[in-house]
């Protein structure tokens, strides 16, 4: 048997959405930049592709861009804000994923900004009382924190960091490769500026995201080279791509609700067989609050062994695939930036077990007890 448990990092793809992206693959090849026949009907499957997004989040279609992933649209919105808004000071937190820290780490060794990090409690969220005398210190800030952290599964309240954000006239900047397909967000709420997505996080293909600009704080382009993207970003697009992730889009807004049920019902198994078969397991964050963390993702700690470096790879041989963080980092010797920024003194192994919904009871009840009688062996029991 082998269990695919490491959802945050990729989905499959659903079969639907592979149907809607065959005819761009196979038979309608044209260049959406030409003025011809074939140019033309590529173009306007684009555009409808935007249109579709744009309905779902509640926005307009020039305030979607589409880019190649959740990366390449976070550089874009933290790097082209800066320089647009000649903004002088950045607040992030020292969990945000590896596209922003790196980015904002590099712009404030240039010089460009200053950096402020936002204090954290002691299960991860962010202090809204220190974000807020850091926007009254730092107007016109831009602000740049996760909706959902991708190690952990913390949840941030958008809604309320928005208004704060709006009331200081800052930039608010949301990584929500997380929560985009599995949360509804509506822009006509969110007081968000820029917000970020890929589609394989949500059973769309890989090397496809999208970045929402609010259409009044509009940002100076970043890829020069062409007219495409609304002048945005050069380059002729990834055409079966963004076809594909306006499907996923789509099918994840049409059984969002069915799906939030089921999932959630399985990480709850599993932290109850986990805290049944396990003495002295932990959850690392607030990743067993069913209430206040992103339902696809748990984030496990085991009593200390001396195998713990090799859980992983144990857990692997047993036919359970999971991580051990962030998956853009996951063959680095470093350990997690996020349980570091925590947990400092702790030396106990983490896994970060995420579903979807095409994972069974039965794969949670399996992995489970494949885990327990690693633990067994390790613990010489």
């Amino acid at each position: 048997m082998r269990v695919y448990l490491d959802n945050a990092a990729t989905t499959p793809l659903d079969p639907e959405v592979f149907e809607a992206m065959k005819p761009f693959m196979l038979e309608d090849f044209g260049n959406p930049s030409s003025t011809h026949a074939h140019g033309r009907k590529v173009r306007s499957a684009i555009e409808s592709a935007r249109k579709k997004v744009a309905e779902l989040l509640n926005c307009t279609p020039g305030e979607i861009i589409f880019t190649s992933g959740g990366t390449e649209a976070d550089n874009a919105i933290i790097r082209s804000a800066v320089a647009t808004y000649d903004i002088k000071h950045i607040i992030s937190s020292p969990i945000e994923h590896h596209a922003v820290t790196h980015t904002v780490e590099h712009l404030a060794k240039q010089g460009a900004v200053k950096l402020h990090m936002v204090n954290l409690d002691e299960k991860g969220h962010a202090d809204i009382t220190h974000l807020e005398a850091l926007l009254a210190k730092h107007p016109g800030a831009l602000v740049s924190l996760m909706h959902a952290n991708n190690e952990i599964g913390n949840l941030l309240n958008l809604q309320q960091v928005g208004g704060l954000c709006a009331t200081h006239n800052a930039f608010l900047h949301s990584d929500t490769v997380q929560t985009m397909g599995h949360y509804k967000h509506d822009m006509k709420v969110l007081h968000v500026c820029g917000m970020t997505a890929a589609a394989h996080k949500f059973h769309g293909p890989k090397g496809i995201g999208f970045m929402y600009i609010r259409k009044d704080r509009k940002i100076h382009s970043f890829i020069h080279g062409g007219a495409q993207e609304r002048n945005m970003r050069g380059g002729t697009e990834n055409v079966y791509g963004i076809i594909g992730l306006a499907k996923a889009l789509e099918i994840a807004y049409r059984e969002m609700d069915d799906h939030i049920s089921y999932i959630k019902g399985l990480k709850a198994r599993m932290i109850q067989k986990l805290t049944e078969q396990i003495p002295g397991v932990t959850f690392n964050g607030d990743s067993a609050n069913l209430e206040k963390s992103l339902y696809t993702v748990l984030n496990v700690s085991l009593p200390e062994s001396d195998e713990s470096d090799m859980l992983l790879f144990n857990l692997d041989l047993q036919g359970i695939s999971a991580s051990g963080g962030s998956a853009c980092s996951s063959g680095a010797t470093t350990g997690s930036h996020v349980l570091g920024a925590l947990y400092p003194e702790s030396k106990r192994g983490a896994v970060r077990f995420s579903f979807s919904k095409y994972n069974k009871p039965e794969e949670i009840d399996f992995a489970v007890h494949k885990l327990a009688e690693l633990f067994k062996v390790e613990a010489g029991l």
